[in-house]
């Protein structure tokens, strides 16, 4: 009777178990290129989430979760989408936080993830463009898009009693959203754009762009660059000029490289970039500098979210297979049900294996509208005595 009691037994482990599986999670970021000192605290944010629902041992059977990288550049589209191809084909992805830029999202989403059916859920990349993609209802996105930034960006220029500025804007997707969304902007709001001019990355002298956006003049100069490339090339050649000494940074120039590169030369400028306010965001913060990285920065908490919003859709749908989960991404985020910040995923789990409905608030008070895209909430900033100060959410 013991013997048959103890086979019983070992057959229900077996049954459970039958369900587990090793679980991989594509982390598709620019690891080098423009933005390259924002991806790594993106990578811990992401790995994050992975980590805290693994060791809950309550995904899918008690499924585990193993993040893959790969390198987009940020700004190589060829590039992006052979690490996109080796993810999935070669190490069998079953999604991807990413990718970073918004270029090489649109070139690995169209030519990788749309083909192979694999949902995609990006921390950074924010072009209008992405909002009209035909996407089979694969992507979505933690930040939101330019089209709004370009708004904000227009008030908090105004408000400041300036109505004239000169644009920059790195020549790509990106770039070119945010530049023509802000341009349009300011003008309906009565502001006036002298000049609207886009620059290369990894020239090694930017004198002549420089030269011709002081020709046409401005009380500021928009920045809409990359930190770690152009963006910054353009600031120093305007301050060695003395061409302009007030900037206005949005998203892709807003990190701890900026201030590391001019510190006090950029006293009295100021930007916005994502980030929300709160508990979630809070809680978030003191989670990474536990783990020992730096959740403040520009998208680790957007990468924390993407990465949870696409574990908690798998367990809603009962499936890794993402052409089946997919469906359950835009449940997750929104009411109704029990409101989820970081921390709680082993919670959120619980809650959807009794069938319970979850609302997942995270890092950055996500909700998704529309085709799948964060709301937004802006970061105001400013900078002063030579560091980046907070001055309030938008």
């Amino acid at each position: 009777m013991k013997k048959l009691l103890l086979a019983t037994a070992a057959s229900a482990l077996l049954t459970g178990a039958a369900g587990a599986e090793e679980i991989k999670l594509g982390i598709l970021f620019g690891f080098t290129g423009p933005l390259e000192s924002m991806s790594p605290d993106m990578q811990r944010g992401a790995e994050l989430a992975m980590r805290e629902v693994s060791d809950s041992g309550k995904l899918l059977d008690g499924s585990t979760v193993v993040a893959v990288t790969g390198d987009t550049t940020c700004i190589d589209a060829a590039a992006a989408t052979a690490a996109a191809e080796r993810l999935i084909t070669a190490e069998g992805v079953k999604g991807i936080v990413g990718g970073m830029c918004s270029g090489e999202t649109i070139a690995t989403l169209e030519n990788v993830a749309l083909p192979n059916g694999i949902v995609m859920i990006s921390p950074s990349a924010t072009s209008p463009a992405l909002s009209t993609i035909e996407d089979n209802g694969l992507f979505f996105r933690t930040s939101p898009s330019d089209a709004r930034q370009g708004e904000v960006m227009a008030d908090i220029i105004l408000e400041k009693g300036i109505d004239t500025v000169a644009v920059t804007y790195t020549n790509n997707d990106y770039g070119k959203g945010l530049a023509d969304s802000f341009a349009a902007a300011f003008a309906e709001k009565g502001g006036t754009v002298t000049v609207n001019s886009p620059h290369d990355d990894g020239k090694p002298d930017y004198s002549a762009e420089v030269a011709a956006l002081a020709s046409a003049g401005g009380d500021a100069l928009v920045v809409a660059g990359y930190v770690d490339q152009g963006g910054s090339g353009i600031v120093r050649g305007a301050l060695d000029t003395g061409a302009f000494d007030t900037f206005v940074f949005p998203d892709g120039m807003i990190g701890q490289a900026l201030v590391t590169n001019f510190g006090a030369e950029i006293d009295g400028s100021f930007g916005q970039n994502p980030a929300a306010e709160g508990e979630g965001r809070d809680t978030f913060i003191a989670m990474a500098q536990e783990a020992g990285f730096d959740g403040s920065g520009a998208f680790a908490a957007e990468s924390y979210d993407a990465a949870a919003l696409i574990l908690l859709a798998m367990a809603k749908a009962g499936s890794s297979d993402p052409n089946v989960y997919k469906d359950s991404v835009m449940d997750i985020a929104n009411e109704p049900g029990e409101q989820i910040l970081p921390g709680q995923l082993e919670r959120a789990l619980e809650i959807i294996a009794e069938g319970g409905d979850v609302d997942y608030v995270g890092a950055t008070s996500v909700e998704l509208v529309g085709p799948g895209e964060s709301a937004g909430v802006y970061r105001e900033v400013s900078f002063s005595g030579g560091e980046m100060e907070v001055i309030g959410y938008r």
